[in-house]
C-alpha cells in the first residue's frame, strides 16, 4: 500500500470513476455528515493523495447522481421520506448548481390524506449506538387510542433496508420488493421498518454482529427501538407486536417467533430460506463461513421449530426459483412433529415475490392482512366465500 485516501468514521458507498490522468477519484460515501441520517449518501471528489475533498451534493437528502460522460456535469436527483424528489444539473467541478430540473410536488396526495412516515432513532443493544427506524401511522390516527405493532422486517447482511427516499405509496423490503405499509396501517395498526445491527452501510462493528450469527437479526436493537418508542408514544402497544417479511426476511419473521417468542406474538413470512444449509452457498456461506458448523443450526427455523408459541402464516410459491419451496415443507414437517398449530398457503405456480407486487391488493396479501387483522386486533374479516365470484 502506498497510502490511505480516505479515513474517518464513515462508509463509502461507490466508487463512481477513477481518473488517472488528474489523480482523482469520485466516489458515494453516508455518514460523513455530523447529525445527519448517516444511510444519506453524499457524492465527493478527492485527489490520490487524500488531499482535496470535495463536497459535491449539499442538500440533507439521499443523493443519486448521473455523470457526464466528461465528467463536468452531474444530475443531482435527491429526496427524503418527507421530502419530494428533485433533480438539479450541477457542474462537477465544485457543485455549484446550474439548474433546477424539476420539484416533486406532493400537494395532492397531503390533500387526499397522505402524510409522510416518521424517522424515529432509539439507541441499541449497547446503549450507544444509534438505530434507525420509520412508523408509518393510520391516516384516521388518533392518539388517544392504542395500536397494535407491526414491522416489516428485511435483515440480511448485504444491505440496509429502512427507505431514504421519497416513495409514498409503499416502502421496500428485501430489495426491490415492494409492500404496502400504509394500506396495512389503515387497518389499524402502526407499521414500522427499522436497521438493527447486523445489517450494512455502518461500520464493519456493527456489519460484523451478523458474522455466523443470522439468526440474531438484529432483534436485540430492534425490540430495545420499539421499547423506546412505546416509552413516549403511549399509542405504541408493544403487547401486540406482528412482524412480516420475505426471503432471508421470511426467515427472520419466523426466528422471530421462535426465539423473541414473548415479544413477537403473530408472524407473516414469505418465501423463507429457513435452513442455511440448503439455500444458496453463494449468499450463505458468505455470513456462516466453511465448513458448515454449529451456527448454521443455531439459525435453522427447521431445528427449533419446536419453540414456537404464536400465531403463523407461512406462505410460498410453488415455482420458487429463488428459494428452494422445500425450505419451506422443512418447517412444516418440523412443526407437524412437535404438534403445532400454524397456517400455511402455497400458491400454484408461484415465484419467489408472491403476493408482493407493486399492484392491487392481490389475494396473497389479503390473506396476510386478514391474518393480522384477526390475531392482533381480534376483529372478524369478510366472508369472501359467502358470494360467489368468478374470474375469467
Amino acid at each position: 500500500m502506498k497510502n490511505r485516501i480516505t479515513h474517518g468514521n464513515w462508509v463509502v458507498r461507490e466508487v463512481v470513476k477513477v481518473d488517472d490522468d488528474k489523480r482523482q477519484i469520485w466516489f458515494a460515501a453516508s455518514g460523513m455528515n455530523p447529525g445527519e441520517d448517516p444511510y444519506f449518501r453524499h457524492y465527493y471528489r478527492i485527489d490520490f493523495d487524500g488531499r482535496h475533498l470535495t463536497l459535491l451534493t449539499s442538500a440533507t437528502a439521499d443523493h443519486d447522481v448521473a455523470f457526464s460522460p466528461d465528467m463536468t456535469l452531474f444530475v443531482d436527483t435527491y429526496s427524503r421520506v418527507d421530502l419530494p424528489t428533485i433533480s438539479e444539473l450541477h457542474r462537477a467541478d465544485d457543485g455549484t448548481l446550474v439548474a433546477r430540473i424539476t420539484t416533486g410536488d406532493d400537494t395532492r396526495l397531503v390533500a387526499a390524506g397522505f402524510r409522510p412516515p416518521e424517522v424515529v432513532t432509539a439507541k441499541g443493544r449497547d446503549g450507544k449506538t444509534d438505530i434507525w427506524g420509520i412508523v408509518v401511522r393510520p391516516r384516521d390516527y388518533d392518539p388517544h387510542k392504542t395500536y397494535p405493532v407491526i414491522e416489516n422486517i428485511y435483515a440480511g447482511p448485504h444491505d440496509s433496508f429502512v427507505p431514504k427516499g421519497f416513495w409514498p405509496f409503499g416502502y421496500h423490503a428485501g430489495g426491490d420488493k415492494v409492500i404496502g405499509m400504509q394500506a396495512l396501517a389503515d387497518l389499524g395498526f402502526i407499521v414500522v421498518q427499522i436497521d438493527g445491527m447486523g445489517t450494512a452501510n455502518r461500520s464493519k462493528a456493527f456489519q460484523d454482529v451478523a458474522w455466523k450469527n443470522l439468526g440474531d437479526s438484529g432483534f436485540p436493537d430492534r425490540i430495545a427501538w420499539h421499547r423506546a418508542l412505546a416509552a413516549r408514544d403511549a399509542s405504541y402497544d408493544i403487547s401486540r407486536v406482528g412482524i412480516y417479511g420475505a426471503s432471508a426476511g421470511g426467515q427472520s419473521t419466523l426466528n422471530a417467533l421462535l426465539f423473541h417468542r414473548d415479544f413477537y406474538k403473530v408472524g407473516v413470512a414469505y418465501a423463507g430460506c429457513y435452513d442455511n444449509r440448503m439455500d444458496k452457498i453463494s449468499w450463505n456461506e458468505q455470513w456462516l463461513g466453511w465448513p458448515v458448523d454449529k451456527s448454521y443450526a443455531a439459525a435453522s427455523g427447521v431445528d427449533n421449530a419446536w419453540r414456537l408459541t404464536g400465531k403463523l402464516l407461512m406462505i410460498v410459491g410453488e415455482q420458487d426459483s429463488n428459494v428452494d419451496p422445500a425450505s419451506t415443507m422443512q418447517v412444516v414437517d418440523a412443526l407437524i412433529k412437535a404438534n403445532k398449530d400454524f397456517d400455511l398457503l402455497s400458491v400454484p405456480g408461484g415465484e419467489h415475490s408472491v403476493g408482493r407486487s407493486t399492484g392491487p391488493i392481490d389475494y396473497v396479501t389479503r390473506r396476510q392482512f386478514g391474518f393480522f387483522v384477526r390475531n392482533l386486533l381480534g376483529d372478524t374479516t369478510p366472508d369472501w366465500n359467502a358470494v360467489p365470484t368468478r374470474v375469467g
